[in-house]
């Protein structure tokens, strides 16, 4: 076996660089989105709950910016504006719904873990004080 090229650690640093620009609190939910066709700003913007419209644009600007999300802009009074997966874009969402479904499958078995973890570090720390 080859050791490991110098190049490594560098090429991991990379894949956590887009890691964490599609795992932040609101790219993927946007791409989710997106995966069901075309939406204009205000489309999503109700469709998501909680974004501030600065964050939707700061969101969709980063999509855009690494080729998941394209944005056309129609010459129209008042201009219209939609938001479209790309080809990556799609590649990635097919990517994160089995990611998605696995999140959705297990909700109840996660929130069942997490009682049992605090009800028993809620006992320990009671017994440790």
């Amino acid at each position: 076996m080859e050791p490991q090229s110098r190049s490594t650690p560098v090429a991991g640093c990379r894949a956590r660089e887009v890691l964490d620009r599609i795992g932040d609190k609101w790219s993927l939910y946007v791409i989710h989105l997106l995966g069901t066709g075309t939406k204009r700003f205000s489309e999503l913007r109700r469709e998501i709950e909680g974004i501030t419209p600065r964050m939707l644009t700061v969101t969709v600007r980063s999509l855009e910016r690494d080729g998941l999300v394209a944005r056309t802009v129609y010459a129209v009074v008042p201009p219209r504006v939609e938001y479209a997966l790309t080809p990556m874009g799609e590649t990635l969402l097919q990517a994160v719904t089995s990611l998605l479904a696995w999140a959705d499958a297990h909700l109840g078995d996660i929130d069942a873990a997490r009682m049992r973890y605090d009800q028993a570090h809620e006992t320990s720390t009671v017994i440790s004080t």
